[in-house]
């Protein structure tokens, strides 16, 4: 494909604006490439709040080719999630993080499962999580670690689910003694309702019969993972979260978790960090985004050959911000399993 091939290519996806626009978008990517170093791992684009337009064929000039250099496309995004709120317009960034495009290859050729309504999805996991509490006068911190499996409904909230879970032996958290509570009831199981109520907003439901209707294009779910957000740091930060979201305790069709693989990608400032360690003591590679004023960075991390998602884990930045030393890791997660039910266990 030669260089004009692709040019039109990436034109044809560029809505086309009024003059006024296409002077405002040149402004912005010049100063985009001003300030953009060449160690970035993918094109720094800012984004911008305007009036949306009709899109039109046929944007020429100078704009346009910058744009079509260096974004995939621009897209307008519900700011507030519900009809009738204000559009905010991204600009997506081509995707470069090659371990989720390796992801997203290996995910829209993997087998798949297909539960029916009525049944049940059943994830098998093991999970470190950070806990905080106050006993006695006391403050205190340690790694709480557990052995879970979650019944949820394909087609309905968490309330109808179950959840059994196996307490493990705490680690400390670092530079904290583990507290003698933390290690009551360790070896113990217990069987419960997976969750007393459910009040997600509908963008955020992550059960197989919502996730099977989002869409397969990845600029499309790009545009989901910013449904009731603005733009910059905090709004990519919580962008990434979202994908967590769809892959923890979750599971959707092939074809929309290669589109999800291929929008984070293209979210700004995900990065690939090398080797992690998930909570089942498998070794893959993560890739991550660092959350600004947190001092931690939240990776997701894929098997090194296959690219399938092994689990999350968080991890300190910033010794004085995250109130532990740098490396540490704070949470961590490891899918284990994922199977179909008809019926999830009896509760008592």
């Amino acid at each position: 494909m030669n260089e004009m091939t692709e040019l039109d290519r990436f034109r044809s996806d560029v809505p086309e604006l009024d003059l006024t626009d296409v002077r405002a978008e040149e402004r912005l990517l010049m100063n985009a490439i001003q300030e953009t170093s060449p160690d970035r791992e993918r094109a720094t684009v800012q984004r911008t709040s305007v009036p949306r337009r009709r899109a039109r064929r046929g944007w020429v000039g100078l704009a346009a080719g910058l744009t079509a250099a260096a974004t995939a496309g621009v897209i307008a995004v519900n700011a507030g999630g519900e009809p009738g709120a204000p559009q905010v317009v991204h600009t997506m960034p081509v995707a470069s993080v090659q371990v989720l495009k390796r992801a997203a290859d290996s995910a829209a050729k993997s087998p798949e499962l297909h539960p029916r309504p009525g049944q049940f999805l059943v994830f098998a996991s093991r999970t470190t999580d950070t806990v905080e509490s106050n006993s006695g006068g006391r403050h205190e911190r340690y790694l709480d670690r557990q052995e879970r499996k979650i019944w949820l409904p394909v087609d309905g909230d968490a309330t109808h689910g179950v959840l059994w879970a196996k307490k493990l032996e705490p680690k400390a958290y670092p530079g904290w003694p583990v507290p003698s509570q933390a290690r009551q009831d360790v070896g113990n199981s217990s069987l419960s309702k997976a969750a007393d109520f459910d009040d997600r907003a509908e963008h955020l439901r992550n059960d197989y019969a919502y996730l099977s209707r989002l869409p397969v294009d990845p600029a499309k779910m790009y545009e989901h993972l910013y449904i009731g957000l603005g733009t910059g740091p905090e709004a990519d930060a919580t962008a990434w979260q979202n994908v967590g979201g769809m892959l923890t305790e979750a599971y959707m069709p092939r074809a929309q978790r290669a589109a999800l693989f291929r929008a984070a990608a293209a979210i700004h400032g995900v990065t690939t960090v090398g080797r992690a360690v998930d909570a089942a003591g498998r070794t893959g590679v993560a890739v991550t985004l660092a959350t600004a004023g947190s001092g931690v960075r939240e990776e997701y991390i894929f098997d090194e050959k296959t690219y399938e998602f092994l689990g999350h884990r968080s991890v300190v930045t910033k010794a004085r911000e995250a109130q532990a030393p740098v490396g540490s890791v704070l949470t961590n997660s490891a899918q284990l399993k994922i199977s179909i039910a008809d019926q999830p266990p009896a509760v008592s």
